[in-house]
């Protein structure tokens, strides 16, 4: 569980390089969900939490762009 804590929170830091909102929204949205579960005692329960938390980390690796505006006109 800690080693996966730990691993969303490197991802977190990776995919919103130098976007300070979206570092500290994340990192609140991480703790509350780990905080919001950590007297979990049932296996099942918690291997589905994994199982999601993984996914999760999965997806801002791969579908999170990060955009960065350079003018008016662009980005």
């Amino acid at each position: 569980v800690l080693k996966l804590f730990k691993s969303l929170h490197r991802t977190r830091q990776e995919v919103f390089k130098n976007d300070t909102r979206a570092l500290e929204a994340a990192r609140r949205k991480i703790n509350e969900e780990f905080r919001n579960n950590q007297n979990e005692t049932s296996e099942e329960k918690i291997k589905e939490l994994l199982k999601v938390a993984s996914d999760v980390e999965v997806i801002l690796r791969t579908s999170v762009i990060q955009a960065v505006h350079t003018d008016s006109d662009k980005i």
